[in-house]
């Protein structure tokens, strides 16, 4: 058995280390589609499905909530920042960039899963609110959040 995982396996992570770093080995095949609720609704992101593999600052639940980004001072600053940290991300691609809006997309390494992050600016409150899901499957085994979470931190970083 092991020898006949050893042979499936090698194939696949030798195809997975040839790759570029923003491309899979599988090519689109788990990308997905983008779904119909990006963008800003009512002045607000769409909300988490019931599965687990979503986070959003508009989210009471504690599976699904996660802070929005704090900021002081120009929101347009604050946007740009954003589009900074969010670019300088390995195999992250902006699809939509507004005043008041971005929208990326983070494929993953090994099977290219691609997962929806979104922001949008709340200036009112010196907050953006932040959404993240992935496009496909049930569970994304805390990826979303951990992103969120890092992102959150390195834009902080660079507000100080």
């Amino acid at each position: 058995m092991r020898v006949a995982l050893a042979a499936l396996l090698l194939p696949l992570t030798m195809m997975a280390a040839s790759t570029p770093a923003s491309a899979s080995a599988f090519g689109t095949l788990f990308a997905g589609s983008p779904p119909s609720t990006l963008g800003v609704h009512g002045g607000r992101l769409a909300p988490c499905p019931e599965r687990p593999n979503c986070v959003s600052s508009r989210a009471t639940d504690a599976g699904h909530a996660v802070a929005a980004l704090q900021f002081r001072g120009d929101a347009a600053a604050a946007m740009a920042t954003l589009a900074r940290v969010v670019r300088a991300e390995p195999r992250a691609t902006v699809i939509a960039a507004t005043p008041g809006y971005l929208h990326a997309e983070f494929a993953s390494a090994a099977m290219g899963f691609v997962d929806d992050v979104e922001f949008a600016l709340d200036p009112a409150a010196g907050a953006i609110e932040v959404r993240s899901a992935a496009r496909l499957g049930y569970y994304d085994f805390g990826v979303n959040r951990k992103r969120i979470e890092a992102l959150a931190a390195t834009f902080a970083a660079m507000q100080r």
